[in-house]
């Protein structure tokens, strides 16, 4: 049976190209079992409330589970606390703090994905600043230049770890995706509508 951390690691090779460096030496720290941090990181009530609407916008309860159902909130929180360095704590709890200032959860739906459309269109430039802030070092390797104190803004991250958390979860694993332990051959099918379209 596929376990959490197996997950992680073929989540890592599925979309690699796609999460933030970051991200990627938090989800390997994650499955050698390493804490990575000594920084303190927690969240407030209130804080926790944003992350779980937030997440449940980004993957909200259909005919499969939604974010908070599959435990996103909590693995955001743990992949923070365990695997991120300062940089990153900051720029989240900055994102938090925005949107605790914007009142996002007295917002009904609507209000709520007006005010996260427009922090995903902002997050456009501030990922500009982020790129600019890492140089090459070495084989063609991105190592973050230490010089510099800019984390992974904070929609990226959201959106990184809400997927992240989502599709190594249980739920959001048996909700999104075919398992067969012993598939057989391979072979080519027709889709048919409204089929899952992958399997571990």
């Amino acid at each position: 049976m596929l376990n959490r951390r197996e997950a992680v690691s073929r989540i890592a090779m599925m979309v690699g190209g796609s999460l933030s460096a970051p991200t990627l030496f938090a989800m390997q720290a994650k499955e050698a079992g390493k804490k990575q941090m000594a920084d303190a990181f927690t969240l407030s009530p209130t804080q926790r409330q944003i992350v779980a609407a937030v997440a449940e916008h980004i993957i909200p309860k259909t005919d499969t589970a939604g974010a908070i159902e599959a435990g996103v909130p909590a693995f955001i929180e743990l992949m923070l606390t365990d695997c991120y360095h300062k940089p990153e704590h900051m720029s989240f709890k900055k994102g938090l703090a925005d949107l605790e200032k914007a009142k996002f959860l007295s917002l009904n739906q609507d209000g709520q994905v007006a005010v996260l459309t427009l922090l995903e269109s902002n997050t456009k430039e501030l990922m500009k600043g982020y790129q600019q802030s890492k140089m090459k070092v070495g084989d063609n390797l991105d190592k973050e230049a230490t010089a510099v104190n800019v984390g992974v803004p904070f929609w990226r991250l959201m959106k990184e770890l809400t997927l992240l958390g989502y599709y190594t979860s249980e739920k959001g694993i048996a909700g999104s995706f075919i398992y067969e332990p012993i598939p057989g051959k391979f072979e080519a099918i027709k889709i048919k509508p409204g089929q899952k379209s992958y399997q571990y």
